[in-house]
């Protein structure tokens, strides 16, 4: 991503202000302050390469994963997340990205504020540099949200206290937390903004973690399904799906890959090398792949009975954050839940003619078509945590749906996770209260 350019390049934008907000962490990010439109790339450059993994982080908290004991040390890092001991965590707990997240957020914003003041470039690429910060302004604030504050639907986002929004690149402000319906209500707005500006339809292979004119849509997809407004899902998510509608033959490429015909945007390694040396696949979530799903030998690598492990991570190849195969299921779902359920069918059954074999999917298509809408929805859900394991999702879907009851064992000792337990919430990380104590409230 051409960091190295952009560390020959920029001097500490920090010139710009006379002091440093802690809560931000700034630090500086070269020599030179950035004025041509090359040099504003590097920048973008440098800020999608900031882009935390913490929705990886996050997927500990979930069902898919047990852990792998026998790499001691990564276990360490990850055991107090996974059995959601927030309050009590060892020392060598891994922690929440925060101040990742506003050094990204400080970025986009530079860039948005640059706009006319851009030189060395044509109208056409600066206004796709900022509608790319638009688009990292808009999924920073998303996870965030997701990350840090109750479940959208699982509350009144008028008065919930989320994360603060950071709109401006001015670093001597104290934020205080918005609203949770503020946040996502900036969220849309700055999809809208991006949609005016961005200009380049795909990029090439190793390009393609910038973002695009089809990556609105598929955002605003998964934000309206978070936010249950079905029909703007459905929208969505249908339009991404009549320009891009291709599914892999995941025999030959899994479809988190940065290569894959599937993907819309590569920007995010979900599932690091740390977290995959640290995890095996639970083994109640992977008996959800029968034999004939071809997801069950391509998707994970089956040593034995109780050591399953998973494919679609540990190196930049699996890099995904937005893809084909998530508009699918985001069209079943918004359909099913406004009573479209021969569409919501059609939706899942299209995805699953390329993930199962021809036994399997004739079985599946029986079944799915003679399901009641409570079996539909139910099959919906169940496919989504089968076609997205291992990408960041299964955390958030949780969070957003049933909230259900988790049980987990670990070295003799269970841990339960009630329905609609608060810790579906992770804390705002300690080093960001203590920064900025208002952040505590």
């Amino acid at each position: 991503m051409n960091k190295r350019l952009l560390y020959i390049l920029f001097a500490p934008l920090m010139l710009l202000f006379s002091a440093c907000d802690d809560y931000l962490d700034i630090q500086p990010v070269g020599k030179v302050i950035p004025t041509t439109v090359p040099e504003f790339r590097s920048l973008i450059t440098e800020a999608y390469s900031t882009v935390p993994s913490d929705r990886g982080l996050a997927s500990f908290r979930s069902d898919e994963i047990t852990l792998n004991t026998s790499n001691s040390m990564d276990v360490e890092s990850y055991s107090d997340i996974w059995i959601w001991n927030d309050n009590g965590a060892s020392e060598n707990t891994s922690t929440f990205s925060w101040r990742q997240f506003y050094h990204v957020l400080f970025i986009a914003n530079y860039i948005i504020e640059s706009e006319n003041s851009m030189t060395g470039g044509t109208h056409a690429e600066v206004s796709q540099l900022v509608g790319e910060a638009y688009m990292l302004r808009a999924y920073m604030h998303f996870l965030l949200a997701n990350l840090h504050a109750p479940a959208y639907t699982k509350c009144d986002p008028a008065v919930t206290k989320a994360v603060p929004l950071k709109l401006d690149s001015d670093v001597e402000a104290t934020l205080s937390r918005s609203m949770l319906g503020d946040v996502y209500a900036s969220v849309i707005a700055d999809l809208d903004e991006a949609e005016k500006y961005l200009n380049v339809d795909s990029w090439e292979s190793g390009y393609n973690y910038r973002f695009n004119t089809l990556s609105v849509d598929a955002l605003r997809s998964r934000v309206y399904l978070y936010m249950g407004e079905w029909d703007e899902s459905l929208a969505a998510a249908s339009r991404v799906l009549a320009v891009r509608n291709g599914l892999d033959d995941v025999s030959v490429t899994l479809p988190n890959s940065y290569q894959s015909v599937e993907n819309i945007v590569a920007l995010e390694q979900v599932f690091t090398s740390n977290y995959e040396k640290a995890i095996k696949v639970d083994r109640n979530f992977y008996a959800m792949y029968t034999n004939n799903d071809l997801r069950r030998r391509t998707y994970f690598n089956q040593q034995t009975a109780s050591n399953v492990f998973i494919r679609k991570g540990g190196s930049n190849t699996y890099s995904c954050s937005l893809r084909v195969g998530e508009m699918y299921l985001n069209a079943a779902e918004s359909a099913w839940q406004q009573g479209e359920y021969t569409d919501a069918a059609d939706y899942l059954l299209t995805l699953q003619k390329a993930r199962f074999n021809d036994t399997g999917y004739a079985l599946k298509e029986t079944a799915v078509r003679a399901m009641t809408s409570d079996q539909l929805i139910e099959e919906i859900y169940t496919e989504r945590a089968r076609e997205l394991a291992f990408e960041g999702h299964r955390w958030f879907d949780l969070r957003r749906t049933t909230q259900p009851r988790i049980e987990k064992t670990f070295k003799n000792e269970t841990y339960v996770l009630e329905q609609g337990d608060s810790r579906y919430t992770i804390p705002i990380p300690s080093a960001a209260i203590e920064a900025n104590p208002s952040l505590a409230n």
